[in-house]
């Protein structure tokens, strides 16, 4: 048995939702109302989200979607600052902004899921959310390309959690929900979650035949404890929202893992010109600056007879290797009126976390006067990434 319920009131602000879904009898069928509700509300739904069939818009603009609110909103465009993009926006009131060093193209602020919802009606070219909401909203459009899939922000996992007392005590996998006797077609496990497509496929490719599914209003982990639900399925970081009311997550509950990504209406990189020029430099920005946060360039003076000499010396340490390898080259001094070397510079790449155990390496085999430096930008000859899409699209 599957069932969906959800209280439905039209708006032209609203996604039409899944009004039923059911296997009870082969009598059961959809109740005509919502239809015509849904029908009469089409074409407006249209002018506001965009046709449906593909098309792409007589424009000339590129027209970029990034989040409205909150906190994704906030870092979405702290990282645009770090790749020098910046969004100016005249007004904070307004939903349109620009990005002066991207010309032809416009900031959109939207809900994520309106920004999938555009993408997919070609109102938008590109965006910025989260994986959960490209899965859900997208439900695997082959329009949708994800041109950067890891952010390094908006993490967190879509997890199912059940309660930890009662007749759940014991139950600590999705296998073991899957076997319970309780649920039947007559009372099936109650899951609340705003996860209305990924929710029912997971539960079903998991083994779980008796769900029916709601929403709830305000905070999903109430549900279980006032009797509205069994479980529920939502948004997890740190899982303490969980534990503090009573809940757990089980083992091969989690549905994915979510960051924000880079995506793309796959449509709009083809047909719209100057979109995919726009998309390379976004992706090359974002990719030098994601590529060089949490490393340093060590520079140190070391003696030696020759470079290769003390090139050797170096890569004898397992943390001095650097990207590809050292550089060094002579420090050039004036001694009894000659120009010699006595010296030699290294210059190597760093992570964070090894930067301290680089320095005594460093230290140990004679070098000195050791300077740090964060990285800002990392640029590669070409972003592997760049090479995937270009084959994604089949150029």
């Amino acid at each position: 048995m599957w069932a969906f319920t959800a209280n439905f009131q039209p708006s032209l602000n609203s996604p039409i939702p899944l009004i039923s879904i059911s296997s009870r009898s082969s009598h059961s069928r959809v109740c005509p109302k919502p239809t015509l509700i849904c029908s009469s509300l089409q074409s407006q739904v249209e002018t506001l989200n965009g046709t449906t069939d593909g098309r792409i818009s007589e424009r000339n603009e590129i027209r970029f979607g990034l989040p409205s609110k909150g906190r994704m909103a906030t870092d979405t465009l702290e990282l645009l600052k770090d790749c020098q993009l910046s969004v100016k926006q005249v007004n904070p009131r307004q939903y349109v902004a620009n990005i002066p060093q991207l010309s032809g193209l416009e900031v959109w602020f939207q809900r994520p899921k309106d920004i999938v919802r555009k993408l997919l009606s070609g109102d938008l070219d590109l965006g910025i959310v989260g994986l959960d909401t490209v899965s859900e909203y997208g439900q695997g459009s082959e329009d949708l390309i994800i041109v950067h899939e890891a952010l390094e922000y908006g993490d967190c996992r879509l997890s199912l959690a059940i309660p930890k007392y009662g007749i759940f005590e014991n139950v600590n996998s999705i296998q073991d929900l899957a076997q319970m006797p309780q649920w039947t077609e007559s009372k099936p496990l109650r899951v609340a979650t705003g996860f209305t497509y990924l929710g029912p496929k997971f539960l079903r490719e998991n083994g779980l035949k008796h769900v029916s599914f709601s929403t709830a209003d305000g905070a999903l982990e109430a549900a279980p404890a006032m009797g509205i639900a069994d479980a529920i399925l939502d948004l997890v970081s740190s899982g303490t929202t969980l534990r503090e009311n009573n809940l757990k997550e089980i083992e091969g509950g989690v549905v994915l893992e979510s960051q924000a990504v880079l995506l793309a209406s796959r449509k709009s990189l083809v047909q719209r010109k100057g979109a995919l020029d726009t998309t390379h430099e976004i992706l090359e920005r974002l990719e030098a600056h994601l590529t060089a946060v949490g490393q340093f360039t060590v520079t140190a003076n070391m003696r030696g007879s020759s470079a290769q000499e003390v090139a050797e010396r170096v890569l004898s340490q397992p943390s001095l290797s650097g990207m590809q390898g050292p550089t060094i080259s002579p420090v050039f001094c004036k001694r009894d009126g000659k120009v010699v070397a006595d010296y030699y510079a290294i210059v190597i790449c760093v992570p964070k976390k090894s930067l301290y155990k680089s320095v005594q390496q460093l230290r140990a085999i004679g070098g000195s006067g050791v300077l740090i430096s964060p990285l800002t930008y990392i640029f590669d000859e070409e972003t592997p990434r760049w090479n995937q899409l270009l084959k994604e699209l089949g150029l």
